[in-house]
């Protein structure tokens, strides 16, 4: 009885990545599976805006204190 050991080899080799890759595409179907059932019982809420005259009216004052500051760091 002659046993080749590259072509044992290649078979298990054959057979382990087999192994993996459809544990790897069941893992990628059910977490796609679940990523559905998440979205359909707890869906994401929008976002509220915040009124935006207010929010740039406080952005012009951030943006012009920035401004003095720089100019007052460069006069020295």
């Amino acid at each position: 009885m002659e046993i080749n050991l590259v072509s044992e080899s290649l078979k298990f080799m054959v057979l382990g990545m087999s192994v993996v890759g459809v544990f790897l595409v069941i893992l990628v179907q059910v977490i796609k599976i679940q990523a559905k059932i998440i979205d359909k019982y707890f869906p994401e809420k929008a976002p509220e805006v915040p009124a935006t005259s207010n929010n740039a009216n406080e952005e012009a004052h951030h943006v012009a204190a920035i401004i003095a500051a720089v100019t007052e760091f460069r006069k020295k």
